[in-house]
């Protein structure tokens, strides 16, 4: 999800009114400094069951990476035969741990999306979600609170969860009664 860090987020504020006869004021938050911690969030997403798994490291290193595959790997169903696992170009990616880990585990296959083509990984809409369960209108004092905030975010959606769209939601479109046909209005 990239650095995240244990700041305020901003969230929908309430709009204040004085009275019922001045317009309404807009919300304000104050602006917020501080060095209270930061850390890197790793995850894997199963978009057919809507399944996902996060965690959080105080790095992001080609070590931690692998360690999180390895736990991906155990989290995922023996059963599986192909794992494609999609990532971006980013070097911990591309190091000699996940060359290793590659070469243990012959199942995995690793898809490098395309430069500046966010939009083709399917978990990319997915770290919107979580932003929103887990950071969107709250301030965290330590990074253990953000680090506790994202776990019970990835709990409550994976208790929720259900196979995950690609693409904008539709909206629903009322059904018209079949075979009658509406007659144009004559002004």
């Amino acid at each position: 999800m990239g650095p995240v860090a244990a700041k305020s987020y901003p969230g929908p504020m309430l709009v204040h009114q004085a009275d019922g006869q001045r317009p309404a004021e807009r919300a304000r938050q104050e602006a917020d400094y501080g060095r209270r911690g930061k850390g890197y969030v790793f995850g894997a997403f199963q978009p057919a069951t809507g399944e996902a798994l996060t965690e959080t490291y105080d790095r992001r290193s080609a070590v931690n990476f692998a360690d999180f595959l390895d736990q991906v790997d155990a989290w995922l169903p023996a059963a599986t035969k192909r794992v494609y696992a999609i990532l971006d170009n980013l070097s911990a990616h591309r190091a000699t741990d996940l060359l290793l880990f590659a070469v243990a585990h012959p199942r995995w296959e690793f898809v490098f999306q395309p430069k500046y083509a966010a939009y083709l990984n399917l978990i990319e809409p997915w770290w919107k979600v979580l932003r929103s369960l887990a950071l969107q209108g709250r301030r965290f004092e330590t990074w253990d609170e953000l680090c506790q905030a994202i776990r019970d975010a990835t709990a409550y959606w994976n208790a929720h969860r259900h196979p995950f769209v690609w693409g904008r939601r539709r909206r629903h479109q009322p059904r018209r009664a079949s075979g009658v046909g509406l007659m144009p209005s004559v002004v």
